[in-house]
């Protein structure tokens, strides 16, 4: 199994090389991710909703060892990362962290969750921290709130600009 140390860095570095190619190349990989994302996060949402929302992330929130927050209610799932491991590793390297590497949860995941029908928001809050805040709601004025509301949106398809 190839450690989380080195995995974070080759993504990093793949993100850097996409990137210095067109940022249209990093989108598109984002969405070839996102079909492999979907079979694994879309039977959750098709089975639970906003409650398996919930499950898939407390799930990845366990195993990736992030310190995080996750709640649900009937209107919104929300993610609040206080220190995630992933940009951690990502700023702690002798290459720098890709300026949009933030951007790739929101990149392939927005797609999956916005075909069941719901209104993602991803308030990175800052690249430079790791730090983040997740939310998805079933309505999309609450969703535009948010959006207005969000520091550092992430907004990896241009969507919402």
């Amino acid at each position: 199994m190839l450690p989380s140390d080195h995995f974070v860095r080759m993504y990093n570095e793949l993100f850097k090389m996409l990137e210095e190619k067109g940022h249209d190349h990093l989108q598109r990989y984002w969405l070839d991710v996102s079909k492999l994302q979907e079979t694994i996060l879309g039977p959750y949402i098709a089975r639970d909703g906003l409650k398996g929302m919930y499950d898939y992330w407390e799930r990845i929130r366990i195993e990736e060892n992030c310190d995080a927050e996750i709640a649900y209610d009937e209107e919104h799932f929300e993610f609040r990362m206080l220190r995630c491991p992933s940009l951690s590793k990502a700023l702690d390297n002798d290459g720098g962290a890709c300026p949009y590497y933030c951007d790739h949860c929101a990149g392939w995941i927005y797609p999956v969750i916005e075909k069941y029908g719901y209104y993602p928001v991803t308030d990175i809050i800052s690249r430079s921290e790791p730090v983040c805040l997740f939310r998805v709601f079933k309505d999309k004025a609450k969703a535009e709130v948010a959006r207005r509301e969000a520091q550092l949106l992430a907004d990896p398809y241009g969507k919402y600009s």
